[in-house]
């Protein structure tokens, strides 16, 4: 994963298609919604039992019912993050429109970032284990586990078989990190679409993990604000479709945005502290590879977790490469939460639409920015704004880093040549 197509002069892709499931929204139209109109996903968990913590908010997808959602695919035979992978994926397709059949004899892929795989359903084994041991573990729970059936799932539900389907799962950043092995894998002639992205489910463990490291906000995640407590886990999926621009074109289809590049970097210096120069290195390697300068980025889309440290240290990291001109900084989890490998690629979903749509999504729980931080978090209420170029951050446990561009891309302005303007 080089994230250097742009540089080898490598075919151009773009995004047709957006599949979010999400807690301020499921679909397309519903969660541009909730973006521009400052949503808040938060409410209390659910989906396991919370007594005994003292803080019990979270960001759970509301009424989503996979039976109504999946047509090929059994969601008795999947855990709850492939449910949202594949119903995710099938929004982008339909949104994109492509029919899965013309899908089926074409090289593609599919490419899915985890945190934890399928989360809930270790959670209820580990559960079942402790009470009555190993006899007491379902044959069919047990299958589900493996994060594999993530991406093995929207395969299945939509026939594809001339497919190749990768999980990643590194973290918090791995919906970025998928964005970004599909780009190359398209942009080298490889493949001819790819649906790619992340999915997640709300947990005990990871709910349970952030707690005991005081990292769990009280009522409300509020990045880079003064005030800030922490963040709050959520859940969902983020899919893409994305394409040759070529093919994008042939067909008429509407793009949201292309994909100019991408960076990675790995620090491997702590397993939960972010790397401040490790981050600037990133950033330094998308906008390279991606063939673009800082002063011609509009939008930066924040990891922004909420936490001082991770806040912090961002913050830091864009005022040394954007020096005094940092564009506005916004970060969703204070709407959606953290959705752990879901959290980038539903990022990139808001990024493409705050570019085809023309408006900044705010920062919400806003007070007063944090004078360390020193950004334009765009508080409370979303911006019109003529967005070119956005940068999407990622940042995860284990100093996993992933930072991805889009541009703009339309007949009179391709992105590619806004950026090398």
């Amino acid at each position: 994963m080089a994230g250097d197509g742009a540089a080898r002069g490598a075919r151009r892709v773009v995004i047709t298609g957006i599949g979010p499931v999400s807690s301020i929204g499921i679909g397309a139209e519903r969660f541009a919604r909730g973006l521009a109109e400052a949503r808040s996903g938060v409410r209390p968990i659910t989906a396991f039992d919370t007594a005994g913590f003292a803080h019990t908010n979270g960001c759970e997808v509301a009424d989503f019912d996979p039976a109504a959602r999946l047509a090929r695919l059994d969601p008795d035979s999947v855990g709850r993050a492939a449910q949202f992978a594949a119903a995710a994926a099938g929004l982008a397709l339909r949104d994109a429109g492509v029919d899965p059949a013309r899908l089926a004899q074409v090289p593609g892929l599919i490419s899915v970032g985890t945190t934890d795989g399928e989360s809930q359903d270790l959670d209820r084994l580990t559960e079942l284990c402790v009470r009555g041991g190993l006899d007491e573990l379902p044959p069919r729970l047990v299958r589900r586990v493996p994060s594999s059936w993530l991406s093995a799932s929207v395969a299945h539900e939509f026939g594809l078989r001339d497919v190749e389907a990768v999980t990643l799962p590194t973290a918090c950043a791995a919906g970025n990190y998928a964005i970004g092995y599909a780009y190359d894998v398209l942009s080298l002639g490889e493949a001819e679409y790819a649906l790619c992205g992340g999915a997640d489910a709300m947990c005990r463990k990871t709910f349970a993990g952030f707690y005991r490291l005081g990292t769990i906000a009280p009522t409300a995640c509020a990045p880079f604000d003064v005030d800030r407590r922490g963040i709050l886990t959520g859940e969902g999926s983020g899919m893409l479709f994305i394409e040759p621009y070529e093919s994008a074109v042939r067909r008429g289809a509407h793009i949201y945005a292309e994909i100019l590049g991408y960076g990675l970097s790995c620090d491997a210096r702590h397993p939960v502290a972010p790397d401040r120069s490790s981050i600037v290195e990133c950033m330094r390697r998308a906008h390279r590879n991606s063939a673009v300068r800082p002063e011609q980025i509009d939008l930066i889309s924040a990891h922004g977790t909420g936490t001082k440290a991770n806040d912090l240290t961002e913050a830091a990291a864009v005022r040394e490469v954007f020096a005094d001109a940092a564009p506005p900084t916004v970060s969703i989890k204070s709407m959606i939460g953290h959705s752990m490998g879901a959290a980038s690629a539903l990022s990139a979903i808001a990024c493409a639409v705050a570019v085809d749509r023309g408006f900044i999504p705010p920062t919400i729980n806003h007070v007063s920015t944090d004078p360390e931080c020193g950004l334009d978090c765009v508080p409370n209420t979303a911006r019109r704004a003529d967005l070119r170029i956005v940068q999407n951050n990622a940042f995860a446990f284990g100093g996993n880093n992933a930072i991805v561009l889009f541009g703009r891309c339309d007949e009179r302005t391709p992105a590619r040549e806004v950026a090398a303007a």
